[in-house]
């Protein structure tokens, strides 16, 4: 490679470096002023890039937050994207927000979302017959909790309402899609339990 070769390498990567920063800030700034999750091709529609480019270029983003130790991070949900805080940083957050308002995610309502998570799209009715026991109030609470929604009905006498989760249950679970859904123990389910009740609480009340 010539010196003149050399210095036009020098000079595409330069530009290539400048239009990633742009990239970068542009995408940092809708994240940031949606304050929700915004898909990869919409991201990709702004910054004019295709969505494999686009994932690359969050996915530094993802790392710079990481190795700077920044306050903030972005999380994976489904074919979208969010900029939010990182859970160790919530303590402080409750220092400047009100007092939080008592959340508890009961094992009534964690069997309840569970059922719904792992047979989404699902009725009231089959939720009862896998409990054995009501689960209109269940229900009411999750919805209330924003980890479950109305997504269509039935196509049966009645049409009962057919319910998934959301994404808020995604955030709160810390997975990225429902695929990464894992089979339950004990243990887990406490754990995720405890997790669920953390970011549902914080959504709740700031």
């Amino acid at each position: 490679m010539t010196v003149s070769d050399q210095g036009k390498e020098i000079e595409r990567k330069l530009e290539e470096d400048v239009e990633r920063k742009k990239a970068e800030a542009v995408m940092e700034a809708v994240l940031f002023t949606m304050g929700d999750s915004v898909e990869v091709a919409k991201l990709a529609e702004i910054i004019e890039e295709d969505v494999r480019k686009t994932k690359e270029i969050l996915e530094g983003m993802k790392q710079n937050y990481e190795e700077e130790d920044r306050g903030i991070t972005l999380i994976e949900l489904e074919d979208a994207v969010q900029l939010c805080t990182k859970p160790q940083m919530y303590e402080y957050l409750i220092q400047v927000a009100k007092t939080p308002r008592k959340f508890v995610l009961t094992d009534t309502l964690l069997e309840t979302l569970s059922i719904i998570a792992y047979k989404q799209p699902v009725t009231k009715l089959e939720i009862e017959r896998i409990r054995g026991v009501s689960c209109e109030h269940a229900v009411n609470r999750l919805l209330e909790f924003c980890l479950i929604k109305e997504v269509g009905r039935l196509d049966a006498p009645g049409r009962p309402l057919l319910f998934g989760t959301t994404e808020e249950f995604l955030r709160s679970f810390g997975v990225k899609s429902l695929d990464e859904l894992p089979k339950l123990n004990a243990v887990q389910m406490e754990e995720f339990k405890q997790q669920a009740e953390a970011e549902v609480q914080l959504a709740l009340d700031i």
